[in-house]
């Protein structure tokens, strides 16, 4: 492990988002799952304010990772929703963001990761600078994966140059229609090495099929295997590079999002299959981070939030023995639903902060929302910015606090529902029931919970209880205003 460096103090401590992908409530130690072990998560969540009522914005990953960062809800934005690899930028370049305010505040700022948040203005050629993207909302550091781990391009783009590109060899990508030539998941199954369930059938690298198609960029391409150990090894060096500055990380984990492709140290290890391999690795990437922060002298002075971006999924495009062997291990707790979903799994996630030496160890069931890091963070560094939709908690988030969150509307595929304190009240929506095994939470009627007695969402008490219901839904409308959502209207139940 090496020495122990003298603790680095400056008068602005560090802040570090670490975000993972897909991880559910019930997929860690900290919340009680049995069936998988996630010691140094565990570790930290202990040693912090865990919290037991800590949400996402949304049930997938673009909106949440668009609130995370605008402190702005995703429905308000049209085109926050699950973005194709070469979707444009979603977050305008003059919105405030949290690198943005920060830097203003004199930190040095970074992402390692995952993006998804769309690059470029239009027609995206790989090949030249891709601008705009994280380096032009903020972030004077980006060492990204433009989407998922499932989707092309296969590369690294570091502060938009697309890392090792030969320029002889020129990338080309398309979200419809495959290039000449170019195999396929879909009419070359046999070259696969990981069988696609569904969606996940274009260009095959690395033996595994992705969502869209890809040309060239040969010598760019990354390696799965190799994706966790290479973001690990990239936060560890940018702390490393900035720790006589104040600076912030936005380190964004890809697991255990699909397509699951664990490092040979960690296949067959928790005997789960490759989603519960994955978070196992995640979790030793994480022990090993600390570790960094921890040799460097860092730990004391460095505010740490831990999240993920929604709910969890099983089966999410690949055969890949997620719901095989899945055994008595439930991630998403003891909440119903999951990604997707407007049900609680979907949004009720993993959530605590960290700041050794400042934050007593303690369980917080505030309720806190990633949507409202920007202005808390905002007032710990001593700014002035606020956003409209994101709430100052910081006394809540440092743990001198229990009182969170009154309200807040959840978005789940465009459609949105409403929580207020123990109560969560769903309007009608179109749609399936349940869809590859998840349960949506779309129905034709009115959905009224109470959270403390039914966790588990199992009495709908909308019949029961209509004056709350009705009470409900006027404070939803009054949020939505204008941008009402398209839920189906129902007056039977006035």
């Amino acid at each position: 492990m090496g020495e122990h460096k003298k603790a680095v103090i400056i008068e602005k401590p560090n802040i570090i988002i670490i975000y993972t992908d897909d991880l559910g409530y019930g997929d860690v130690g900290f919340n009680g799952a049995t069936e998988i072990k996630t010691p140094n998560l565990d570790k930290l969540a202990k040693g912090g304010v865990r919290f037991t009522n800590g949400f996402a914005s949304s049930a997938t990953c673009t909106p949440s990772r668009y609130a995370l960062l605008t402190g702005e809800y995703p429905w308000r934005e049209k085109n926050a929703r699950v973005l194709s690899g070469s979707a444009p930028l979603i977050i305008e370049t003059d919105q405030m963001t949290i690198p943005k305010m920060l830097k203003e505040n004199g930190y040095y700022t970074g992402i390692i990761g995952k993006w998804h948040l769309g690059l470029g203005a239009g027609e995206m050629n790989w090949n030249n600078k891709i601008t705009p993207g994280p380096n032009e909302v903020g972030f004077d550091y980006s060492y990204i994966m433009a989407a998922t781990q499932d989707r092309v391009p296969t590369v690294y783009i570091k502060n938009g140059n697309v890392v090792g590109l030969d320029p002889k060899d020129p990338i080309e990508v398309r979200n419809k229609d495959n290039f000449e030539g170019q195999v396929t998941g879909l009419e070359n199954p046999e070259l696969t090495t990981m069988k696609w369930h569904h969606g996940h059938n274009g260009s095959i690298v690395n033996g595994i099929s992705r969502i869209g198609y890809m040309k060239g960029g040969e010598s760019a391409k990354w390696k799965d295997v190799d994706m966790a150990d290479h973001f690990l090894e990239g936060a560890q060096d940018y702390v490393k590079k900035h720790k006589n500055e104040p600076f912030f990380l936005y380190y964004a984990m890809q697991q255990p999002h699909v397509p699951r492709t664990p490092h040979p140290r960690f296949v067959g290890k928790s005997g789960l299959g490759p989603r519960g391999d994955v978070i196992l690795e995640a979790d030793w990437c994480i022990g090993e981070f600390i570790k960094t922060l921890e040799q460097e002298g860092l730990l004391e002075n460095t505010f740490i939030v831990f999240s993920s971006d929604n709910g969890p999924v099983l089966n999410d495009g690949y055969y890949d023995d997620a719901e095989e062997k899945l055994g008595k291990h439930t991630p998403g707790g003891e909440f119903r639903g999951g990604k997707y979903s407007l049900f609680e799994a979907g949004t009720h996630v993993p959530f605590f902060t960290y700041w050794k030496g400042t934050i007593e160890p303690k369980v917080s069931d505030a309720m806190v929302c990633q949507i409202d890091l920007l202005s808390s963070l905002s007032k710990f560094v001593g700014s002035d910015v606020k956003v409209k939709d994101s709430e100052e908690l910081l006394d809540v988030f440092l743990g001198k606090s229990n009182k969170g969150r009154e309200s807040l509307v959840i978005e789940a595929i465009t459609k949105t529902a409403y929580k207020e304190g123990d109560w969560v009240m769903i309007p009608p929506y179109k749609g399936p029931a349940i869809k590859r095994n998840i349960e949506m939470g779309s129905s034709k009627n009115y959905q009224l919970y109470n959270l403390k007695e039914d966790a588990s969402q199992q009495i709908n008490l909308a019949e029961i209880n209509k004056e709350k219901l009705q009470e409900l839904i006027f404070k939803f409308n009054a949020i939505r205003g204008g941008n009402k959502s398209k839920f189906i209207s129902k007056k039977n139940n006035k």
